[in-house]
């Protein structure tokens, strides 16, 4: 879902969830292609997961980071808010993927508040997942926003409910900015109270028929 933002900020937030992506998407087919090297990954980026880059030096380099400074030159402020926002995304996936072999965490189009929906009954709301939901739209400190997601992340791991993490970490770029949270939290809720669950498809009345008797031999 795109998040009205001065150009500039957008164009950041482009190259930090495309930075994000492109990461993520070469680490999960690794790993569910059972890849030594993605699975020795993932296992040390778990341990940054609700962290930010500063408190685990020893991920630095680890983290696709570099990819930030492929096409364009940062300020230190831009350079901050984009090297967070990206590491978040990248050490939350490594959480969320963790024993999920067969399944995709990372997958294009599901934005954070419909992931939450996901995580509750059809007919109604699980107030405990919904007010850990509110709690992470009212952080106001990077270490909060990381702390609290990582709370909701564990849920989605636990039901296996994936999450694009581009988009997450385009968003949380957006956040660090002065009203960008509003932005950002405007933009959970919408998904969060328009998801519908999508219905089998009825059965045809040629589906229902009963099977024709064989011939007896």
């Amino acid at each position: 879902m795109t998040i009205a933002a001065p150009a500039a900020y957008r164009q950041i937030a482009e190259l930090v969830g495309s930075s994000a992506g492109i990461y993520i998407s070469h680490l999960q087919k690794g790993y569910l292609d059972d890849q030594s090297w993605a699975v020795a990954t993932l296992a040390q980026l778990r341990r940054g997961a609700g962290k930010l880059p500063q408190e685990v030096p020893e991920l630095w380099g680890v983290c696709g980071m570099e990819r930030l400074y492929d096409e364009r030159d940062l300020t230190e402020k831009e350079s901050v808010r984009a090297e967070a926002a990206l590491f978040l995304a990248v050490t939350l996936y490594a959480l969320h993927q963790q024993s999920q072999d067969n399944k995709r965490m990372h997958e294009d189009g599901i934005e954070l508040g419909e992931a939450v929906r996901r995580l509750m009954p059809d007919d109604g709301i699980e107030e405990t997942i919904r007010r850990r939901f509110v709690r992470l739209g009212t952080a106001t400190t990077r270490q909060a926003l990381a702390n609290r997601l990582r709370e909701i992340i564990t849920l989605l791991r636990r039901d296996s409910i994936p999450l694009d993490y581009a988009l997450l970490a385009q968003q949380l770029y957006l956040a660090q900015h002065p009203d960008g949270m509003r932005r950002v939290r405007a933009s959970w809720g919408r998904a969060f109270h328009s998801y519908r669950r999508r219905t089998p498809p009825t059965q045809t009345s040629a589906d229902n028929a009963a099977p024709p008797e064989k011939e007896a031999r």
